[in-house]
């Protein structure tokens, strides 16, 4: 009787610990999704330079490589889902929609050079189902 009663208790102080370790890392988890977007969120709105521009791009691109977010043939990083992170860009220079790889392939220092007195504007942000972590940014040019 002794042991089945000890028994119980073993086991249901186990559960409490396992529940309570589940809640203290899906806390934590959040927390660190939270930061993470925040990074990001900051720009929603606000109309930046090209100057920061091209520092956000390198940011995404740096984190998508540590992330070892696979590409496509054109060299453009796949949505993996979870963690991944696409800048599309809005341009009224050429009214045409870029990706932040079409700068960064072809020279980012020549995206600087010509565009770093322009305003941009993040104007849409999403976000992964799976983590809740940004997915892409979209950024529109606002003047020439």
């Amino acid at each position: 009787m002794k042991r089945l009663l000890l028994l119980m208790l073993l086991s249901i102080t186990v559960i409490l610990f396992s529940i309570t370790g589940l809640l203290v890392s899906l806390r934590i988890n959040t927390e660190e999704v939270k930061k993470a977007n925040q990074e990001y969120e900051y720009y929603l709105n606000k109309e930046i330079y090209g100057t920061e521009v091209t520092t956000l791009i390198n940011k995404v691109i740096d984190q998508n490589e540590r992330n070892s977010i696979a590409k496509d043939e054109k060299g453009y990083y796949i949505d993996n889902g979870e963690n991944s992170i696409k800048i599309e860009f809005k341009m009224i220079t050429i009214e045409r929609t870029y990706q932040m790889e079409d700068f960064y392939n072809n020279d980012i220092n020549e995206f600087l050079a010509n565009f770093n007195t322009i305003r941009f504007k993040c104007t849409n942000i999403e976000y992964h189902e799976k983590t809740g972590k940004i997915s892409k940014l979209v950024i529109e040019q606002l003047e020439y």
